[in-house]
């Protein structure tokens, strides 16, 4: 371990954080900044407190602290201890505790002093979870008002060191040399012909047959994983043994993956991008990089979030092949073209650009945040994800209408738990030890949920699988209830309470739903569930294929009962619509579960105020082209448009499409009164009902500054068109404009009109901007064609000082 670069770099480490809050380190992957420099700075610093190191993942928190505590000769738990969510190794003796990021988020809530801790440790920071960026702006903000004498280490193999800086500018910067010998890269492009896992397995057996030594193969996911490891079984000789490795497995198969083969054998480690950092596989040195990752995107728009597979960075491409050379000379295949490489981006993309956003927005309020810009962020949260996560937290009782935290909400807060499964905790917990212990258990089921198999959540919870179980109490202890007996009486309910914008109903018993907050939903029409009624589906798959979400897990509901338990579901509404085939309007009362109806029974005549909503629900439907467009009406929307642009120190009314649509309560719902049917409607004249969104100084400047009429130097009034993508546009017979030196301006001068400049009979001779130029210039030309074509007519040779006429020469 003494031999490890980051050894080199202790003393300005430690000197660095003497006289700074902040400290970054960039050490390459196999400098040994995670197993090597905490122990250097439990003995050299003279910190009363303890250090907390963060990792990314609970798979190498578990393994970094075990390596740690060996190194000093201890069990875990001693010295050297960790915290995760689902087991906790630590004493009052512990002085170094490994953490996972939620459990760091934690501990900032419950004491955001940090008492007894003096150096918080963001480890592998490059990989930029959401979790990793929420502690690091609650620390900043620690440091700032609480603990000036809190220190940071934010530690990465590939720092992105410019954004980091101006984030913190008074941060030292230091750099370890990595520890890892030469690795060859080679890249492989797949044929296109074969399926990808097929590919990918003759590639290993072929580098299996060429080369000696174990083999890491990364694959974008737990599917690749499996189909891959079927294709190598009884293909792989004797003496390899193969080893998947992803997040899922339990610790024993983890640990067979990560430790040393027995003597005289190799091994395949079979590996999401859980690889690529923080966990040292022993014996490694033959890579194959499929170069491909499958991740996260929430879509605001859907309330959903989206597996994506794509291709990785050039930095994970680089992390990738850095794990051949660990131990000895290495070789890397990576599975695309040179060229794709090198069009690859340069980092990956922070999870807070693309994630859910809910539990961070409980985190802030519960930190007493209402406001991001309060905080320091490296990338800040997307404003349309926020929203959704508000709009969610309303939803769930978690805050009020203000958006301050109601106390359920700081239950929620207070568990832990992702909102929507706080929710059912809080819900299970008012409802009693029996409640709380299947709410728990539904919990449990949905954090690591079954991989395939039954798509009813509540055959599982009858299953009572060990892992859940354990689990489910450990989330009863953290709430501080009692466990008891989980029933699925009350699963439905509570799965509604979690999550009631999923609540779905049957389209045609064929496995179509429709859910809550109007989209769509499918099941395999073989599933019973298929021919449910109602559902309540809390885990679902968006698919870019397709347009409806993949219910993976969900449950049958009885909405008639769940109406009568949970009634603030529920809405009951009069809704007057444009029957098609009828050619009338209808009247309903409707219950309805979010965009579901329940019941609906038909009402006698409508009052005028629901006639008229029901007017302008259809025409939202059907757009703002059914109405009656009158020329007149266009140009003063038109016209409208054009002064916003135009004279832009004024207000002025928004009549775009999407604004009118917006709006057509304030200026449609006059025009209204008296109108029973579609056919009336399409009468209306618009004129009045637009002008009725201006008023008087706005009315007076649009007439002033851009009138409907030009007065020309015969008197004769004139119509200007206008557009909204070009210049207006004055139409006048040539004779009309003698004696006008200029062409005419609008909008106090800042607009030329455009004149197009008429023959006797109405045919365009000239358009221009520049009326002097014309007269100078080519009205010459225009001069001597027309004398002979229009002899009764007035030519002169100074159009710009001759009277004006509407008359032939005769009678000038």
């Amino acid at each position: 371990m003494s031999l490890l670069p980051v050894y080199e770099v202790i003393e300005p480490v430690l000197s660095a954080l003497k006289n700074s809050q902040q400290v970054l380190l960039h050490a390459p992957a196999g400098a040994g900044k995670s197993t090597g420099l905490p122990l250097e700075l439990l003995k050299k610093t003279d910190f009363s407190g303890r250090i907390i190191m963060l990792e990314p993942r609970r798979i190498a928190a578990r393994s970094v602290a075990n390596r740690l505590a060996a190194q000093l000769n201890e069990n875990i738990g001693q010295t050297v201890g960790y915290r995760m969510r689902s087991e906790t190794k630590v004493n009052a003796a512990t002085r170094l505790e490994v953490v996972t990021e939620g459990i760091l988020t934690r501990m900032l809530q419950q004491d955001p002093m940090l008492e007894g801790v003096s150096l918080v440790i963001l480890d592998e920071f490059h990989e930029r979870s959401l979790q990793a960026d929420l502690a690091l702006a609650l620390l900043l903000d620690v440091q700032a008002g609480l603990r000036d004498d809190l220190r940071i280490l934010i530690m990465s193999a590939t720092l992105d060191n410019q954004r980091l800086s101006s984030l913190l500018p008074d941060a030292p910067v230091i750099i370890s040399e990595g520890c890892s010998f030469p690795v060859t890269r080679n890249y492989h492009p797949l044929p296109a012909h074969q399926p990808f896992e097929q590919n990918v397995a003759i590639t290993v057996l072929r580098l299996l047959q060429q080369q000696q030594g174990s083999l890491l193969l990364f694959l974008p996911g737990i599917g690749e994983i499996q189909r891959v490891l079927a294709l190598l079984h009884g293909k792989v000789v004797e003496d390899t043994d193969l080893c998947p490795l992803y997040g899922a497995l339990s610790l024993a198969e983890q640990q067979k993956a990560i430790e040393p083969s027995p003597l005289g054998r190799r091994k395949v480690v079979l590996a999401t991008n859980i690889a690529e950092t923080s966990l040292t596989i022993e014996g490694i040195r033959l890579v194959i990089d499929s170069g491909l990752e499958r991740t996260a995107r929430f879509e605001p728009k859907t309330g959903l979030t989206r597996l994506i597979t794509q291709r990785i960075s050039q930095a994970s491409m680089t992390q990738r092949a850095g794990r051949a050379g660990r131990l000895e000379v290495g070789i890397c295949w990576h599975l695309f073209s040179q060229e794709q490489a090198e069009r690859a981006a340069e980092h990956s993309e922070p999870e807070i650009l693309n994630a859910d956003l809910s539990s961070l927005w409980l985190s802030l309020l519960q930190w007493g945040c209402h406001d991001i810009s309060q905080l320091h962020w490296l990338d800040r949260p997307p404003v349309a994800a926020l929203a959704v996560a508000k709009s969610l937290l309303l939803q769930l009782g978690a805050v009020n209408h203000n958006g301050q935290l109601t106390s359920r909400g700081r239950k929620m807060a207070e568990s832990g738990s992702a909102p929507r499964l706080a929710a059912m905790l809080c819900a299970g917990s008012e409802q009693g030890a029996d409640t709380l212990a299947t709410a728990a258990m539904l919990t449990a089921i949905l954090e690591e949920p079954p991989r395939d198999g039954q798509s009813d959540i509540t055959y599982w919870v009858e299953q009572r699988q060990a892992q859940w179980l354990r689990r489910a109490q450990q989330l009863v202890r953290n709430i501080g209830g009692y466990f008891g007996e989980p029933a699925c009486g009350a699963v439905a309910m509570l799965l509604a309470q979690g999550f009631p914008d999923r609540i779905a109903k049957n389209r045609d018993k064929h496995g179509r739903f429709q859910l809550a907050n109007g989209l769509g939903a499918m099941i395999d029409d073989k599933e019973k569930l298929s021919d449910e009624s109602w559902l309540v589906a809390p885990s679902l798959l968006q698919s870019s294929k397709n347009p409806d979400a993949r219910i993976l897990l969900a449950c049958s509901l009885d909405i008639e009962q769940l109406a009568q338990q949970q009634p603030e579901l529920f809405s009951e509404q009069s809704i007057v619509e444009w029957d098609n085939n009828k050619g009338t309007l209808r009247a309903w009362k409707r219950l309805q579960c979010g965009n579901l109806t329940v019941k609906a029974r038909l009402l006698a005549k409508p009052s005028d105020e629901q006639l008229q909503q029901a007017l302008l629900n259809w025409l939202r439907s059907e757009g703002l082209h059914e109405l009656n467009w009158s020329s007149a009406a266009v140009q003063l929307r038109t016209r409208i448009q054009c002064a916003a642009q135009w004279l832009p120190e004024m207000q002025w009314p928004e009549v775009d499409n999407d604004s009118l649509m917006a709006s057509l309560e304030l200026w449609l719902i006059p025009s209204l009164i008296g109108v029973r049917d579609l056919k009336e409607l399409k009468q209306i004249d618009l004129l009045p009902a637009l002008e009725s969104l201006l008023d008087w100084q706005q009315r007076q400047c649009l007439d002033n500054e851009l009138p409907i009429y030009y007065t020309v130097p015969t008197g004769s009034r004139i119509a200007i068109r206008y557009f909204d993508d070009k210049s207006p546009v004055l139409s006048v017979r040539m004779q009309e404009m003698y004696g006008q030196q200029q062409s005419p301006s609008l909008a106090k001068g800042r607009v030329i009109l455009v004149l197009e400049l008429l023959s006797p009979a109405q045919r365009p001779l000239q358009i221009t901007q520049d009326l002097a130029a014309f007269w100078q210039g080519s009205y010459r030309e225009v001069q001597k064609e027309m004398k002979g074509r229009y002899p009764k007519h007035l030519w002169p040779d100074d159009p710009a000082n001759t009277p004006p006429t509407r008359r032939v020469k005769k009678y000038s």
